[in-house]
């Protein structure tokens, strides 16, 4: 008998585990939910502030996108902050480069952005990163449709670069901050 499960019971298990992992959010105390929600606040506006601060010092064009980058990507512990952080670099990279590519041969027009669409999404479910789609569109959109002004490769790159300065600041901050967190919840010799 094989261990190996059928896609769609590996599916029903994982949604079971989510939702029995929602309702404990759901079943904690107000007070507790807004610990956890002021806590990811502040680790997501000091990511947000750092990459704007950095972005700033190094003169991107449009810091803000780091800030919005790091904002997007963090998440309450290291590991899904991570996860978020390779969605984000891939579907930026992904969608900067069908941007750049649709616009080389299709111009600046309708038809060139909606085939770049279809390339980005398409192309992070065949690369095995589906969750890295959504992105790809986003970042496809932003590099082809936000007025700019240089040439288009270097639009593109620098929004890449701004997400990657985005994804290191959420991804120091979310560190630390889950490194402070387990030395605050570690038990005191004064528990026992």
């Amino acid at each position: 008998m094989s261990d190996n499960l059928s896609l769609r019971e590996n599916l029903r298990q994982l949604l079971g585990f989510q939702e029995g992992v929602a309702t404990i959010y759901r079943r904690l105390p107000w007070t507790h939910r807004a610990v956890q929600g002021l806590w990811l606040a502040l680790l997501a506006l000091i990511a947000a502030s750092s990459a704007y601060g950095l972005g700033l010092l190094l003169h991107t064009q449009q810091a803000f996108w780091a800030a919005l980058t790091s904002i997007a990507v963090t998440q309450q512990n290291y590991l899904d902050t991570r996860a978020s952080s390779r969605d984000q670099i891939i579907g930026a990279l992904v969608g900067g480069i069908a941007g750049l590519g649709a616009t080389l041969i299709g111009g600046e027009t309708y038809l060139a952005y909606a085939a770049a669409i279809v390339v980005a999404i398409t192309a992070c479910w065949l690369f095995g990163v589906g969750s890295a789609g959504r992105l790809s569109g986003s970042t496809t959109t932003i590099v082809m449709l936000v007025p700019h002004t240089g040439t288009f490769w270097i639009i593109a790159l620098t929004r890449i670069g701004e997400v990657a300065l985005g994804i290191a600041c959420a991804l120091v901050i979310v560190g630390i901050g889950e490194r402070l967190q387990a030395r605050w919840m570690r038990p005191r010799a004064s528990d026992a």
